[in-house]
């Protein structure tokens, strides 16, 4: 049996990056724009950091695609739910 080996993340600039983004997030909220323009952005950098943490910390990054696709696959559903009860949700 064949072992494949990948290099260490480098945990701590995943950890700044993080940290940058999360501090990001607090600035997003004082910006005078449109609420759903800030809401917008918030979902935006929060999928950002799960996939930083799905991919080093999860070590999603280093497996093969079949893997990827299965811990993916929640997310796409998550999306389609939330878009077919947008119309329940702010009706006409």
């Amino acid at each position: 049996m064949t072992t494949t080996t990948h290099d260490v993340p480098n945990y701590m600039g995943i950890f700044w990056w993080l940290l940058a983004l999360t501090l990001l997030e607090l600035g997003v909220i004082y910006v005078p724009i449109h609420r759903v323009a800030i809401i917008a952005l918030l979902v935006v950098l929060a999928v950002t950091k799960a996939g930083l943490v799905a991919l080093y910390f999860m070590h999603l990054k280093f497996e093969r695609t079949t893997l990827s696709l299965i811990a993916l696959s929640p997310f796409v559903l998550c999306v389609f739910l939330i878009l077919m009860l947008l119309p329940d949700i702010f009706p006409h």
